[in-house]
């Protein structure tokens, strides 16, 4: 059993306990298993800060439903923390004996500053750049702040503020009200203003929510139609919104979870002060936080590969694509996407990278049929977990992918997230020449492509007589600018 490729990690957290069981499968990480329960084992602190008794068994009871799926797991592939009730509780251990000899396996307690740096290890193992960046998790009990370069946590912080602990206090009988609101945003303020100094001469890139309330919160702006970024100006709206419901057990805004509505309220509230404290202005989701930054802890050797690669690499394995012929496609549209650059501005977020990534896993949709091959592409990509690729990302990777030939699905070029229309418009474009230019499959016979744009008209180079040396190549272009033109753009071949 020593041998096997599976792991599993368990957050031990103050709101809910978390299981997660992977395999590693051709060098990367797949999720086999997710198990996740409410125990809110911070409600179950009294005044002096010992568990109760109630709050004790829901967590036992909870550990009960793990320990089947671990048997089969070696416990030197196995990983459990707890986090900030558990730090805080002072009849810690009376937990700990049992719920260690129902797993039969040894948990650690976690400092505050090691969940903050393991936190950040999860969101930059699972993230594809290397940027500077601020990562805020808020949990049942905590909220830790890590400012950080790369793959490395620069300043790390927990403050004892967490979405159960404020829920109590603040949002009593669960009423929505602006009142209850304000009271439990200046208390998480006043909370971080003792650590504001320390992040206000951090140059950050880039601000990333590793927590079940910035998901919570995204879900609501993708339902309503916004793009995937949290500004404070959309938090006070969601907040407003929820004031209109009078009551938690009444709260039905749209997009939000039915699971995520308890401590919804005091999530907000903790973001909305850590926005107005830090002075934050995009805030997006991570694709890992705490379990994925245990997991990783115990596979060094994917640490070192850049995580989107690895997923592109796992993903065109797993459906046998052709890789010199994806390589093809995809180096020929960041070509002719990088000669019209300035006029179309690529050098938005990270359109080029998108663009080759469409290009490499274009025809994964060939292992279901030849026929609507775009089409099993696009359903195979959106039910893939693809790390290093954020959710407004993958919906545009869906559907460049899933209009690279026939039809342009403009429906879901429009739903994407990721870019305006226009610019996933271009990339499809761009997308769709590139692979009737490869279509002979081989290097030595593709041409060189000089490529020209004016407003939204394309104009195509080929070289002296390369056309008529390639009807069907010919017949294909001819056949793509009537489309294009049914579309209202105009695509010239010369």
């Amino acid at each position: 059993m020593e041998n096997s490729s599976s792991y599993a990690v368990i957050d031990l957290g103050s709101n809910s306990f978390h299981m997660m069981i992977v395999q590693v499968v051709a060098g990367s990480v797949q999720v086999i298993g997710r198990v996740k329960r409410k125990v809110r084992l911070a409600s179950g602190l009294d005044k002096d800060f010992n568990l109760s008794d109630e709050a004790m068994q829901r967590g036992w009871e909870c550990l009960n439903l793990f320990a089947e799926r671990l048997q089969d797991i070696p416990h030197t592939h196995i990983k459990i923390a707890g986090t900030a009730t558990l730090r805080l509780a002072k009849n810690v251990d009376v937990f700990l004996a049992k719920a260690e000899n129902i797993l039969g396996i040894k948990i650690t307690v976690i400092s505050g500053v090691e969940e903050a740096n393991t936190i950040y290890q999860g969101v930059s193992f699972t993230s594809s750049n290397k940027h500077r960046r601020l990562v805020i998790d808020i949990g049942g009990a905590s909220t830790e702040l890590i400012a950080g370069d790369g793959d490395t946590p620069l300043i790390s912080k927990s403050l004892n503020v967490g979405c159960v602990t404020f829920l109590e206090r603040y949002f009593p009988n669960g009423e929505l009200s602006e009142h209850n609101y304000m009271n439990a945003i200046a208390a998480a303020e006043e909370a971080i203003s003792t650590i504001r100094d320390l992040y206000k001469d951090f140059d950050w890139q880039e601000e990333v929510g590793a927590s079940g309330t910035v998901q919570a919160i995204q879900e609501i702006l993708m339902h309503q139609g916004f793009d995937e970024v949290i500004d404070l100006g959309r938090l006070v709206s969601i907040m407003q919104q929820s004031i209109t419901y009078g009551y938690i057990d009444r709260l039905t805004i749209p997009g939000l979870a039915q699971e995520r509505r308890l401590v919804f309220p005091s999530g907000v509230a903790i973001l909305i002060a850590i926005f107005r404290q830090l002075n934050l202005q995009g805030m997006t989701l991570a694709g890992g936080a705490l379990r994925e930054g245990l997991l990783y802890s115990m596979l060094p050797e994917l640490t070192k590969q850049n995580v989107r690669e690895r997923t592109l690499k796992s993903v065109m394995t797993r459906y046998h694509v052709d890789v010199d012929h994806a390589k093809r496609v995809a180096d020929l549209s960041v070509d002719i996407a990088q000669q019209v650059s300035n006029q179309w501005r690529m050098d938005q977020f990270d359109a080029l990278e998108i663009l080759r990534s469409a290009g490499l896993l274009h025809e994964i949709g060939l292992q279901v049929a030849y026929k609507d091959q775009q089409k099993h592409a696009s359903y195979l990509l959106a039910n893939t977990n693809l790390p290093g690729f954020t959710n407004a990302q993958k919906s545009l990777l869906v559907a460049l992918v899933g209009s690279h030939k026939d039809d342009i699905d403009q429906i879901t070029l429009s739903k994407q997230s990721s870019t305006s229309v226009l610019l996933a418009c271009r990339l499809t474009r761009i997308l769709r020449l590139a692979v009737i230019l490869s279509l002979r499959r081989a290097d030595e016979v593709m041409p060189q492509v000089e490529v020209t744009v004016e407003h939204e008209a394309i104009k195509v180079h080929l070289p002296d007589n390369w056309v008529e040396q390639n009807p069907l190549t010919e017949a294909e272009l001819m056949q793509e600018a009537n489309q294009q033109a049914d579309q209202g753009w105009q695509l010239i071949i010369c």
